[in-house]
């Protein structure tokens, strides 16, 4: 009977960790064009200071999703593990809350600023696209 609840639990997780890799895989032929610096986490544009900048954007929300999803992983961890102790579990509830209003933040942020950005203040001619 704990076997299949704990199945229960891991495929989800499983199945979100696997989407969220899938959609930061990027094409390999995306990378065929001259585009600056050639290196071990992609081409970095340096020619161009709106493309850098979107460069580390990007690579900041990535990072900032991934923290948020160890953080989750670590706050679950300790609610499964406390054995009823108050104090531990009140402890994962709070970071687990933390982690996914911070989550929540980081997602609509981006399309707060694509929002305004780009839809409000036309700026994609400036090359914010």
């Amino acid at each position: 009977m704990k076997s299949s609840y704990a199945m229960k639990k891991i495929i989800p997780a499983i199945f979100l960790f696997l989407t969220l890799i899938s959609y930061s895989i990027k094409p390999v032929f995306a990378q065929l064009e001259d585009c600056g610096i050639d290196t071990a986490i992609g081409c970095i544009p340096v020619s161009d200071t709106n493309q850098f900048m979107g460069w580390i954007l990007g690579w900041a929300v990535g990072v900032g999703g991934g923290i948020a999803f160890l953080l989750i992983v670590y706050a679950s961890f300790m609610i499964m593990t406390s054995q009823g102790v108050p104090d531990r579990l009140k402890a994962g509830q709070e970071l687990l809350t933390s982690a996914i209003s911070g989550l929540i933040m980081l997602i609509f942020s981006v399309f707060i600023l694509k929002f305004i950005g780009i839809d409000i203040l036309k700026l994609s001619s400036f090359g914010f696209n």
